[in-house]
């Protein structure tokens, strides 16, 4: 199973894992793919920019690094992805979300997050 994780289930899965309750095993279970957009990183990026996410790095180091500890794939954003949200029904106002809501259905992924409301679109999901 192909599992796109929202930007703070790809933050929590290393910081706190504890989070996930009995969802942890599917996520380290080797025969699932976990997959990291870029979009989280963009997310990131400008958060910490912000002063709205602390990071124990850089975020230039940072999420390359946590990709590689937890073993997940990197996911560019394409143009088929980013025009797809517009097919979206305005459920959620965070872009980010969007793009990953879009960017799960295109792949055929499901997507790990804790938002109620990205659970109201029509893709799969792992609520943690």
């Amino acid at each position: 199973m192909k599992l796109l994780l929202d930007t703070h289930a790809f933050l929590w899965l290393h910081a706190e894992p504890e989070r996930f309750g009995s969802q942890l095993s599917i996520l380290e279970d080797t025969r699932n793919d976990l997959v990291v957009s870029a979009a989280s990183a963009w997310e990131i990026a400008i958060k910490h920019a912000r002063g709205r996410l602390p990071l124990p790095e850089p975020p230039v180091r940072y999420v390359p690094d946590l990709l590689r500890r937890i073993g997940a794939e990197s996911l560019a954003v394409e143009h088929s992805h980013a025009l797809a949200t517009s097919a979206l029904p305005p459920l959620h106002g965070d872009l980010f979300d969007r793009l990953l809501v879009a960017q799960a259905r295109l792949l055929d992924a499901t997507l790990v997050t804790s938002d109620e409301r990205i659970v109201q679109y029509p893709v799969r999901t792992l609520v943690i």
